[in-house]
Formats: C-alpha cells, sequence, structure tokens
C-alpha cells in the first residue's frame, strides 16, 4: 500500500496542493495499519497508549481536512495503485463518507484516550498493546468501508474490522467473552458468506466490482436477470444486517456487548455495527440504484423489522437486570431506528438514517463509557445496585444522563432530532400509522433510562450511607468522556448544519 501511495505521488505530479488532499483518506488508513502493526514493537505502556492517541489523533485531523476539502470542492473520486476503473480500486469520497468517517475517527479517538486511564482494570497489562493494534487495525478496515467504491474491496475491509472486533471481545478472556466470540465470529462468518455470494452473484451478471460499472451494467442486463439480482439484494440485505445487528438477526450483540471490556463496548457499538450499515446503503443506492431497489420488497422488509427493533429491543433492555446488557439491547433499538429510516424509502427518511448513525455513534460511546465507570469504581455490575451513585459519582452519571436523555429523544439532543425527522418523512410518505412506532419506542426508551437516573440521584433510601464524590474518577480520567458529551450535544444543536451537508451528498 506504501508503494501504492508512492506510485500516486509520482504519477500525479501535476496535482495541486488544494489537490493533494485527495490523498488524505488513503494516508489515513497507511498511517493506521502501518501503526498497528508497528504498536506490537513498542515495549512500554506508556510508549503504546502515546503512540495509538497519536496514531488516532493523525487521523481525525486527516479527516477533518478531507471533510473540509469536501464542503469546499465537492465529493471527488480517487484511483488507487496503477490501474484506473474498472480495475483498479477506487475510493469515492463525498459528502457521506466524509463527515462518517470524520466523527468514527473522533469517537476512536476518545475512546483510546478513555482506555488510557481504564483499560489496565479490566484486562491483563501484557494485552494493552493487543488491544490497540486491534483498535487501530479496526479504525483503518472501517474506514475502508466507509471510503471504498469497489464491493469486493468493502468485503475484504468488512472481514478485516470482523476479525479485529473478535480481538477486542476475547482479550478479556473470561468464559463469557469466549463465548461471546465464538457466537459473533459463528454468525458474522455466515454473514460474510451471504456477502460474498451476493458479489458473486452481481458479478456474473455485470462482470466488474466497481459500484458505478455494476449499476451501469445491470441497467443494460437487467431483463432476465431480475430473480437474480433480487436474490443478491436479499443476501446483502440478510448479511450485513447480521453484522449490523438488525432485528431479529441481533443475536450476538447483547451477549458480545455487555461481557467485553468497557472501551470494547463502546467501539463495537459506536463503529462496528455502523460500518456493515453504511456498506449497505451504498450497495442499496450505488450498485442496484433507488428504482430497482424500491421495485422491490427489500424496504418494505427493512422498514418492518426497523419498527420490531425499536420496539421489542426496548422492551429487552427493561427486562434487563444487568447495566451493560441493558444499554446493548438499546442498542438492537437504536439500530432500529436506522434501519427505519432506510426502510421509508424516501430522502428525508435517508438522510435521518446517515444522520442517527453520526448521533448514536457519539451517544451510545458515551454511555458505554459512563457505564463502565460505574461497574469500575464500584464492581457492581447490576442496575439496582447502582442507586445513589449520583452522590458518590455525580459528573459521571451526569454523563450518562446527558446520554440517556437524548436516546430517549428530550428536545435539541441528537435522539430527538433524528426522532423527528423520522417521524416527519414517515408522514411524508403517508404511512401516519408509523408515528405510533416512533412514539412506543421513545416512551419504552424513559421506561427503562428513567428509573436509573431518578434513582441514582433521588430518594433518601437511596442516597442514605453514600459518600460526596467518594467513587469519582479524576478529572483528567473523564475529560474524553466529557468532550464526548459536548459534541453529542453540539450534534443536536448543530444538527441543521449537519443534516443538510448529509443531504447534499445522499444518494437519491
Amino acid at each position: 500500500m506504501t508503494h501504492d501511495l508512492t506510485y500516486m505521488l509520482m504519477t500525479n505530479a501535476n496535482f495541486s496542493l488544494v489537490d493533494s488532499f485527495k490523498l488524505t483518506p488513503l494516508l489515513t488508513i497507511v498511517i493506521l495499519m502501518l501503526g498497528a502493526f508497528s504498536l506490537p514493537l513498542i515495549k512500554t505502556k506508556k510508549g503504546i497508549y502515546v503512540v495509538s492517541l497519536l496514531l488516532g489523533s493523525i487521523a481525525f485531523l486527516l479527516n477533518v481536512a478531507n471533510t473540509v476539502y469536501v464542503a469546499m470542492h465537492g465529493p471527488y473520486l480517487f484511483d488507487i495503485g496503477h490501474f484506473p476503473a474498472p480495475f483498479g480500486i477506487v475510493f469515492k469520497i463525498g459528502e457521506i463518507e466524509s463527515v462518517v468517517s470524520l466523527f468514527f475517527t473522533f469517537v476512536m479517538l476518545m475512546i483510546s484516550w478513555y482506555s488510557y486511564h481504564s483499560l489496565e482494570k479490566e484486562i491483563k497489562d501484557h494485552r494493552v498493546g493487543l488491544f490497540q493494534t486491534l483498535t487501530t487495525l479496526l479504525l483503518a478496515s472501517i474506514l475502508g468501508i466507509v471510503y471504498t467504491y469497489d464491493v469486493f474491496n468493502g468485503f475484504v475491509f468488512l472481514e478485516v474490522s470482523t476479525l479485529a472486533a473478535c480481538g477486542l471481545i476475547v482479550i478479556k478472556d473470561k468464559e463469557a467473552n469466549i463465548k461471546a466470540t465464538i457466537k459473533y465470529l459463528i454468525l458474522s462468518s455466515l454473514g460474510s458468506g451471504l456477502v460474498l455470494m451476493g458479489i458473486a452473484f452481481l458479478y456474473s451478471v455485470s462482470g466488474h466490482l466497481n459500484m458505478l460499472y455494476i449499476k451501469e451494467a445491470l441497467s443494460q442486463n437487467m431483463t432476465g436477470n431480475e430473480n437474480l439480482i433480487l436474490l443478491s439484494l436479499i443476501l446483502f440485505t440478510i448479511g450485513l444486517g447480521l453484522k449490523g445487528a438488525m432485528y431479529p438477526l441481533h443475536i450476538w450483540l447483547p451477549d458480545a456487548h455487555s461481557s467485553a471490556p468497557s472501551p470494547s463496548s463502546a467501539i463495537l457499538s459506536a463503529v462496528v455495527i455502523k460500518a456493515p450499515v453504511i456498506f449497505l446503503i451504498k450497495l442499496y443506492y450505488l450498485v442496484f440504484g433507488f428504482d430497482v431497489v424500491s421495485h422491490t420488497f427489500i424496504l418494505d422488509l427493512l422498514l418492518i423489522f426497523g419498527s420490531l427493533g425499536m420496539i421489542i429491543g426496548s422492551l429487552m433492555a427493561k427486562a434487563q437486570t444487568e447495566l451493560k446488557r441493558m444499554i446493548a439491547y438499546s442498542s438492537v433499538a437504536q439500530m432500529g431506528y436506522i434501519f427505519f429510516g432506510i426502510g421509508l424509502g424516501n430522502k428525508l427518511g435517508l438522510v435521518m438514517a446517515i444522520y442517527h448513525v453520526i448521533a448514536h455513534s457519539v451517544t451510545k460511546s458515551s454511555l458505554f463509557l459512563a457505564a463502565g465507570s460505574f461497574i469500575e469504581q464500584t464492581g457492581n455490575k447490576t442496575i439496582k445496585d447502582f442507586k445513589g451513585i449520583g452522590k458518590e459519582m455525580p459528573i459521571t452519571l451526569g454523563i450518562f444522563t446527558l446520554s440517556a436523555l437524548s436516546l430517549v429523544g428530550i428536545p435539541v439532543l441528537p435522539g430527538f432530532i433524528s426522532k423527528w425527522n423520522l417521524a416527519m418523512a414517515s408522514i411524508e410518505t403517508g404511512k401516519i400509522y408509523l408515528l405510533a412506532v416512533i412514539l412506543a419506542s421513545s416512551m419504552l426508551n424513559a421506561v427503562y433510562y428513567f428509573p436509573i437516573i431518578i434513582n441514582g440521584y433521588f430518594g433518601e433510601e437511596n442516597l442514605d450511607g453514600k459518600i460526596y464524590r467518594s467513587k469519582s474518577k479524576p478529572i483528567k480520567a473523564l475529560l474524553s468522556l466529557i468532550i464526548l458529551s459536548v459534541v453529542m450535544v453540539g450534534v443536536g444543536f448543530m444538527s441543521g448544519v449537519l443534516i443538510d451537508f448529509i443531504e447534499k451528498g445522499i444518494y437519491l
């Protein structure tokens, strides 16, 4: 890959300084991959953390530069290697790719920062280097999924991200983690097989792997291949639905999220289950096209599964007694909103699906890390044991509260923006009855989050015997969480700008 980068620099000598910003996506992946494989060579924990944070910071800053470039100059295609499309690999970078990768790199940087102050309490010392290697490799592969304009290249990045995610779950080396990893690996492998079959069917019809060329070939060869095209659509939906925790294919998620170390849980919920959804959206609209997808039952299927996920995921969350397991089921419900938005089949629904990918990424990472702090400082896991935690850990419960209020749908916070606009999108489609699904899901979100918040802050019997800030972590250990929370609020307050930016690059 470094050879490819050198080749690009040499053969594109006529690149202006401004155009050189087009190199930033490839440069980000190259730096992260080289960094991931160099981390095991570092002997000290401090050195590992310093290099990890440096890599995360560079990736974030490069994506800031790339997003600014796209905002000023518009989307672009970037050929990688010696051969142009359709033979070579191409990145497509537009508004959606740039803003999603920007937030993914930001969230991963904050989680890496948080892990500096907490990870050694959850895993053995000698595995810190492996954790940071897997995290860095995972981010590189996730960005590859977001950037790619090539279906097989996307599949390869998807598999790298799956293997890295398995490592992040099993790294705790407990029986529960091993079982959860095996379950995730088996189901994810099943999903991979289905996606690969979908790619094979597409190649048999089109003869291409580049998304643009596949779309052109499908439009010319549609007649006589309708069933094959529908079959590949179904395979992609089920395969990526498995990896993206779409209800009822989510069964690996609660065990994996609840048993993994808290930084791993935050990574799984914030980016690992989001990247397959971004890939699915690209396949629907950049490969098959809206006309093809909208004339099948696929979008209706997504709408049904999304609605069921929003309701049943919330009901399952309410039934849990362990805090992280409850948040894990909450992720099933929140992924339901994303599939619901896609399933609506209109522009606003798709825009809000992508907005919710970003909103949920910053919100749920903050929530998982706050919950991890509770568990780390108290040694408890069950919800009933966190009564009065607001007196012992007021700042952390404040962060937890803010994130929970967003997921419930309190105005101006990102969760409210998503739900309000999804309601508007439902009205646009004439399916007003879907408002009942959004309303019921929001009420259920409140039913399982409010008791934790209220019991954490109030009630004489809850606060009795608790000492003010006795279990609080130092501010420097909470700073990454505080920044995540501030950005989460900003995603709500600046939603207009963010939604307008996403809308410019929407595939419809």
